[in-house]
């Protein structure tokens, strides 16, 4: 704890045995500070930030907590560190991969697609948003996201349409979103 190594971490998997993994450096230097200049922070905030870090789930309660203090960001189970810690840590292009874009960047992503390529096939579509889409997703969340996007491009604000059929689509440009 005094050189700001991790956490150890513990596998209670098998009843008769504990197993704790303890790391012999620092993983992280930058969050190690951040853990430093944040001395007011409880040892459990500090516990489950840690889990957070590491990608290790945590339940429902936890997360609330946390979310509280304005130290994690995501969806549940989907966390990842807040935007201050990403910066004080040197991980704001993780933040931003893991937090994603707005709606309305991939909304245009597809429209600009549409506009050059037309008509576009949902492969054409799945190339280009599966990458920029936020890692923390899985591919069948991701290739969800999608869907629901192009739902609301063309259900709910009308500027694409669906020419092809449901098992093949091919989508274009309503007349009046056309250039």
């Amino acid at each position: 704890m005094e050189r700001f190594f991790p956490l150890p971490d513990y596998d209670l998997k098998n009843p008769d045995r504990v197993k704790v993994h303890i790391y012999g450096e620092i993983i992280d230097e930058k969050y190690s500070r951040f853990l430093i200049e944040n001395a007011d922070l409880d040892i459990w905030s500090v516990i489950l930030l840690d889990k957070v870090q590491k990608r290790v789930r945590i339940n429902k309660d936890e997360h609330s907590r946390l979310k509280k203090q304005g130290l994690i960001e995501g969806r549940y189970p989907k966390l990842f560190v807040a935007a201050r810690i990403a910066a004080t840590t040197g991980m704001k292009a993780r933040h931003i991969r893991d937090r994603g874009f707005d709606k309305k960047y991939y909304q245009d992503m597809i429209l600009a697609l549409n506009q050059e390529h037309e008509p576009v096939k949902r492969q054409d579509i799945d190339e280009l948003l599966l990458p920029k889409l936020p890692e923390v997703l899985s591919k069948k969340q991701k290739k969800t996201k999608i869907n629901n996007l192009l739902y609301e491009l063309s259900v709910k604000m009308n500027q694409i349409k669906n020419t092809g059929s449901r098992k093949l689509p091919q989508w274009v440009l309503l007349k009046s979103n056309k250039k």
